[in-house]
């Protein structure tokens, strides 16, 4: 019998492995911003926003692009996204302000009454029972005042699959065995629309399978070390041989999964990268 893992290491964030694929990661963000209502009135004060789980702050600068008059923080608790959203702090040009604080989103808890939009953006997977933090979110808006949330839902894809399963096997289970998600890391979009609606919200609540035209080579592996794979990627970060064994294992069981041009092989050198997402947009009731 093989023993036990130690308990996962926080993984170690690469921001500038994680921008590599900036464009497609970021539509998700675009499409559900497209669909968050305009903040409550705000009596001549200055309205609040808060990104939970900001990573490089690319995406939070569109959250100041849309309300200038804002005051937008964006929270992260990895000190090397951080250091690169620092970047673009500063003032807006309607008055307001983009910063960014270091805060966990598994215990991020705001005074009431206090934010006119909540927005977590392909972070929650991250949290453990992430949905029960949602009562105290919600209470932490003005009235009329909007959470909003986006995360993967690809627990099942070939990419997340054949990774655990590579994790599990009898060369990997002792240092990487336990390490990874699953896909009860995320709830179903009705789940989601049923806790929000339970706590006297207006919701709208979907599902998205984006399809990612990759170019390159291995480009899903590529994709995947930017963020999915980071577990095992700061597990064996201390063993560089371990770390290439691993990767070029994995990397042969995605080639056959996403082949280039697609499995027609009329896509030229390009790779289909099927992506599912799940959205909600609750509005607190005035």
């Amino acid at each position: 019998m093989s023993a036990a893992p130690s308990p996962s290491p926080a993984p170690t964030w690469d921001p500038g492995q994680y921008l590599r694929h900036s464009g497609h990661r970021a539509r998700p963000f675009v499409d559900l911003l497209a669909r968050i209502p305009e903040l409550p009135a705000a009596d001549g004060r200055t309205p609040r926003i808060a990104d939970l789980g900001c990573g490089p702050g690319n995406v939070t600068r569109l959250l100041a692009e849309r309300w200038p008059t804002a005051h937008v923080t964006g929270f992260d608790n990895s000190p090397q996204m951080l250091e690169r959203a620092e970047r673009l702090a500063g003032p807006t040009s309607g008055g307001g302000r983009l910063d960014f604080d270091a805060a966990d989103a598994s215990n991020w808890a705001p005074p009431e009454g206090t934010y006119d939009l909540i927005l977590s953006n392909a972070t929650l997977q991250w949290v453990p029972d992430h949905a029960d933090s949602f009562p105290a979110w919600v209470a932490a808006l003005a009235p009329g005042g909007t959470f909003a949330l986006q995360v993967p839902g690809n627990f099942d894809a070939p990419s997340h699959v054949l990774m655990r399963e590579l994790s599990e096997s009898p060369r990997w289970r002792d240092r990487l065995g336990g390490r990874l998600r699953h896909a009860d890391a995320v709830l179903s979009p009705t789940a989601y629309l049923e806790r929000l609606v339970s706590l006297g919200c207006e919701v709208d609540a979907w599902e998205t399978t984006y399809l990612h035209l990759l170019e390159g080579d291995d480009p899903v592996l590529d994709w995947v070390k930017g963020t999915g794979l980071r577990p095992v990627l700061s597990a064996l970060a201390d063993d560089a041989e371990a770390r290439e064994e691993f990767l070029s294992e994995y990397a042969k069981l995605l080639r056959h999964a996403y082949p280039v041009g697609g499995a027609g092989g009329g896509l030229g050198g390009g790779t289909v990268f099927p992506f599912r997402r799940v959205f909600a947009v609750a509005r607190r009731k005035g």
